[in-house]
């Protein structure tokens, strides 16, 4: 199911840029806290997402602002936003 919730997509994009500086490359799944709207949280419980980029030349893109540190890569991510998309496994 792809994501359209604008608060979860920022968290998302967010989630996709630390990620891909932890590995050193454009990471293809990531894993965010569960949404839970009443109740008891289990913060060992979280969701997987799949990272779908439309392009390859994006990706590559992407990946040559990994080395430039979080704000190049962040707004190479602001950028191609529209290119990028997360599927909830």
């Amino acid at each position: 199911m792809k994501e359209t919730d604008p608060e979860r997509l920022e968290m998302l994009y967010d989630r996709f840029c630390d990620v891909c500086l932890v590995e050193k490359e454009v990471w293809t799944e990531i894993y965010m806290p569960r949404r839970v709207e009443k109740g008891l949280v289990m913060t060992n419980v979280q969701e997987k997402y799949d990272v779908v980029i439309d392009s390859e030349d994006i990706e590559d893109t992407l990946e040559a602002n990994i080395p430039r540190g979080k704000a190049a890569l962040k707004a190479a991510v602001q950028e191609y936003k529209d290119h990028i998309s997360f599927f909830k496994k």
